[in-house]
C-alpha cells in the first residue's frame, strides 16, 4: 500500500508510532500516511482494516 488512512471511532486519543516518533491520532479524527505501513507500528487494539483504510475501535465498540 503506497498511501494508507486511519481512522478513529474512539471516544479517546490513540498514540501509535510512525518512523520511530510517537504519533497520536485524536479521538474521532482521520490522519492518512503516504508512505503506507511500511514504518507504522499500531500498538493492539480493536481494529477494522477494509482496503487502505484502518478504523480504530473502541475496545467496547465491536
Amino acid at each position: 500500500m503506497d498511501k494508507v488512512t486511519i481512522r478513529s471511532d474512539r471516544d479517546t486519543d490513540y498514540t501509535f508510532t510512525y518512523n520511530g516518533e510517537d504519533v497520536t491520532l485524536p479521538a474521532r479524527q482521520v490522519l492518512s500516511i503516504a508512505g503506507g505501513l511500511q514504518n507504522v507500528v499500531l500498538p493492539t487494539t480493536v481494529m477494522k482494516i477494509m482496503n487502505n483504510l484502518i478504523v480504530i475501535k473502541d475496545e467496547n465498540g465491536l
